[in-house]
């Protein structure tokens, strides 16, 4: 495990699975969480891609992400959240072929955002990205701001102001300061979702190590801007 004192970031264990089921429901209580059964099968299917951050003191699951390998080229930039993860159960797992890591959930205790454990969660996957020689991580940001917006501009428009530093979306930003940048903006990606109204921006993390100049420079033109605080901290 890595991480400090109190709370501790490692691998996913069955013993787990309870504490992950209660904190999906502690962070989106309006949401079906994920099922003990699609959690215990991320495990067989991916053990190195499921991880935890756990309160030593009290034992507690108050983080949790969850990712699979694909094979980009089988998807299209517009599909959803349930084609990329297969309605969840990651039965598309291709470590056989593919060079990306899917991001396919991270969530952080409501009351503990802020405090460094995202940084935690996403540093991990960057090391898993670094050790297994994948390209990239790309994954779904659902634009939870953008409810708010939404009758001023369109998602277009309004990620664009995010990535210039203009508007802060809680999770956009966040992720861009990980070293993400945005590719597309997609409707759809989560149908039921009424902060995002659906949409997401398709973002990408790019591995220096094995990454080539073609690797780079992919995605909408309007988004390949300054991408606003983009450093890693």
């Amino acid at each position: 495990m890595t991480g400090w004192p109190r709370y501790q970031v490692g691998r996913a264990r069955p013993e787990d699975v309870p504490g992950t089921v209660a904190l999906c429901r502690e962070v989106y209580p309006e949401s079906p969480p994920w099922r003990e059964e699609q959690l215990v099968r991320h495990q067989v299917v991916f053990p190195d891609g499921q991880f935890v951050v756990v309160d030593q003191a009290s034992a507690e699951v108050v983080g949790f992400s969850a990712s699979l390998i694909v094979l980009w080229n089988d998807y299209d930039m517009g599909a959803s959240w349930r084609d990329f993860t297969a309605g969840g159960w990651f039965s598309n797992h291709d470590p056989t072929r593919g060079r990306t890591l899917y991001g396919a959930e991270i969530m952080i205790r409501p009351s503990l955002q802020g405090q460094g454990l995202g940084k935690l969660l996403y540093g991990v996957r960057r090391d898993l990205v670094a050790r297994l020689g994948l390209l990239r991580i790309r994954a779904g940001s659902r634009l939870r701001g953008y409810g708010k917006y939404a009758k001023q501009m369109p998602p277009e428009a309004y990620v664009e102001r995010v990535v210039r530093g203009e508007l802060i979306d809680p999770t956009l930003t966040f992720q861009l300061r990980q070293g993400f940048h945005v590719l597309a903006v997609v409707p759809e990606y989560l149908h039921h979702d009424s902060e995002s109204l659906g949409y997401a921006a398709v973002i990408e993390w790019i591995n220096p190590a094995v990454a080539i100049p073609e690797d780079y420079g992919h995605g909408d033109p309007r988004f390949r801007i300054v991408q606003g605080p983009n450093i890693i901290s």
